[in-house]
């Protein structure tokens, strides 16, 4: 990846490398303001900032290893081996280095160029807010023959820094257990973890991460030679590439920016097509990952719809065909990973990356390296430009059928579905559709319904598996037809949410195998063809009840096998009845526990990860068996519930 030594830190990495811009107390206040929010994503965000520190000290030279715990008691440790936090007090301040680097918001080395050349935690912020968000933090450094030691509580220090012994070692071992009282869940997932860990090792090439959950005896090491293609590699092996090996783009370009300072812009991509339909490029600053993409995804863009049809024309592939650049990446997988200095972000928890020189840059590397390898590799090219085109052939012809599912307007004359039992209420926001699996179910939800706000579309079925179906074949498929005219905003590329008919969208199927298998379809729908549908909040799944316990007049309705124990230990002598499917239940029922705001339980569906997003769908709906068969021997003991 270019010259590495040209983004080492420096060795000036003392006490006067730490900044300070004082204040902690406003994080406690606003959280979300720093770590993004305070659901899950946030909680595992606290995560990412302590890990990202180490990571900095791996992309200096200076660290190997890190190795995270997911302790039983539910805290996390991360300890590396790199030069550890200074201990020493910076000038003109009374505060060791070390505690303000951990109490005070933007203080850290990230703000002195002599100590970090590049780095992908917050600037500083990352450590004290994980401390200002936490029930408690220890936190111990060895460095220059000492161990020291300082714990906290919510961000507070309980004393002075400590010297607990000798060491020839050095590094910095972070533990903290988040406060409870800040965030709606305090429980790690380990897949969301162990994603995390396994893409910045594939961005890492000489970093060690080691990964262990004493909550249920796993461990993890990883450690990735090959880099980003050998992240591509990773990424399409539930997928069927088009040509062996993905391709390499490497390279590093100075450029000045605003204010007329010079950047150096290190550029490592990697990049392969499959005989799929979807895209899947995702993008990284300083190895941390930019969700959002940003200027450096835009200079990729550009360059590759560019080349790509500067190569055809030249090679008189093309005619007069002129490839957009939605059609230059249909079946693409991509890594774009780029390292940069004082990187510009559009948010605290740098989603978007807002750099002008990295747009300069990867363009112009893209554009000069792609080009070469075209012309050096004439089959390949060939195979790329043919699948190309034939996603412009199919996304013309999947114009027509798209204009058919638009939102109605005066000038429109698309219908709604026959099946579909519209609500009254025509501001989006207030509205809500269940998709409902079978006629029963479905005629049961359209009685027990609150008309004024609640619409019900019946489903038959299964619908088709998008994920193996080219879009322009999508609206030949009824079911398809009738949800995306019923719900709004269109289907594929240019899916618009202004133009949904309801704000939320509620998947309600049977909680058996079945009902299971035809949520995932509708999923792998909304997520493929319907995007912002889920990015933005707007799919739910319906929590229908498992049991109806009862004794005379008294009823309780339990959505799980504890709950059902529960009520019958305080209802001796009752009844209990097992629901099979949502037909099962009456209209009143069905309103009772499933539909009214009052009373239901309903799951968001939200995107923690794009790439681990991608991968699931690929895994679960792919023609792949092999992978799918692996997953689910992984993930069968955490079904509760299952119905054969």
């Amino acid at each position: 990846m270019g010259n590495e030594e040209e983004f080492r830190k420096t060795e000036v990495y003392d006490a006067d490398s730490i900044k300070a811009l004082k204040g902690l107390e406003a994080v406690r206040k606003r959280p979300g303001m720093y770590i993004g929010s305070t659901d899950t994503r946030g909680l595992h965000h606290l995560v990412y900032e302590v890990v990202d520190n180490s990571i900095d000290e791996v992309m200096a030279g200076f660290a190997t290893t890190i190795q995270v715990t997911v302790n039983s008691d539910g805290s996390i440790s991360v300890v590396d081996d790199g030069r550890g936090i200074p201990t020493g007090i910076p000038k003109g301040e009374t505060k060791s280095a070390m505690e303000l680097c951990l109490t005070d918001l933007h203080a850290g080395g990230k703000f002195d160029q002599n100590a970090y050349k590049v780095s992908g935690g917050l600037h500083g912020v990352g450590v004290s807010v994980v401390n200002a968000l936490s029930e408690w933090m220890v936190a111990t450094v060895k460095r220059e023959g000492k161990i020291h030691r300082q714990s906290y509580r919510c961000g507070i220090p309980d004393g002075p820094i400590e010297v607990i012994g000798e060491t020839d070692e050095t590094g910095t071992a972070i533990t903290f257990l988040p406060d409870k009282t800040m965030f709606e869940t305090v429980i790690f997932d380990f897949d969301t973890l162990q994603n995390r860990f396994r893409n910045q090792a594939f961005l890492n090439t000489k970093v060690t991460i080691e990964f262990t959950d004493d909550r249920v005896g796993k461990r993890e090491i990883y450690h990735y030679d090959g880099g980003v293609s050998a992240f591509v590699k990773y990424l399409n092996r539930t997928k069927t590439p088009i040509h062996e090996n993905p391709i390499i783009i490497q390279g590093m370009k100075t450029f000045t920016d605003l204010k007329g300072k010079p950047v150096t812009v290190d550029v490592d991509i990697s990049m392969q097509y499959t005989d799929g339909y979807n895209e899947s490029v995702d993008s990284f600053v300083n190895t941390v990952s930019t969700p959002d993409g940003g200027t450096h995804l835009t200079g990729f863009r550009t360059a590759l719809t560019k080349t790509l049809n500067d190569y055809g024309k030249e090679n008189n592939l093309l005619k007069d065909i002129v490839l957009e650049g939605s059609d230059t990446r249909e079946g693409l997988t991509a890594i774009i990973s780029i390292r940069m200095p004082d990187p510009h972000f559009e948010s605290q928890t740098k989603e978007k990356l807002g750099s002008s020189v990295a747009q300069n840059a990867v363009a112009s590397v893209v554009g000069e390296q792609l080009k070469q390898y075209l012309e050096e590799n004439p089959s390949v090219a060939q195979v790329i430009i043919k699948k190309a085109m034939s996603a412009f052939e199919g996304r013309e012809a999947a114009k027509k059928a798209r204009e058919a599912t638009r939102r109605k307007s005066a000038l429109e004359t698309t219908s709604l579905p026959g099946k579909l039992a519209d609500c009254s209420e025509k501001d989006p926001s207030k509205c809500e559709i269940f998709i409902v699996e079978g006629e029963s179910a479905g005629g049961s939800a359209k009685m027990g319904r609150d008309r004024a706000f609640q619409a019900i579309l019946p489903i038959r079925g299964k619908i088709l598996n998008v994920e193996k179906t080219r879009q322009d074949k999508l609206l030949d498929h009824e079911e398809i037809r009738n949800l995306a005219i019923a719900i709004g905003g269109g289907i594929g590329r240019d899916f618009d949410t202004s133009k949904l008919r309801y704000h939320k969208v509620v998947i309600m199927t049977d909680a058996d195998v079945d009902g299971a298998h035809i949520a995932t379809l509708l999923l792998t729908l909304f997520y493929r063809q319907m995007r912002p549908l889920v990015e933005q909040g707007y799919v739910y799944l319906a929590m229908p009840p498992l049991y109806r316990v009862h004794k005379g007049k008294t009823q309780r309705y339990a959505y799980n096998d504890e709950e059902m124990q529960r009520y019958l230990a305080e209802m001796p002598g009752a009844n209990v009845s097992r629901y099979k499917g949502l037909g099962e239940m009456n209209p009143q029922q069905l309103w009772e526990t499933t539909m009214d705001p009052e009373q239901r339980m309903m799951k968001r569906i939200q995107i923690a990860d794009a790439i681990l997003a991608d991968q699931l769908f690929s895994t679960l709906m792919g023609d792949d068996v092999e992978p799918r068969r692996e997953f689910i021997i992984e993930h069968a003991n955490e079904v509760v519930n299952l119905d054969v």
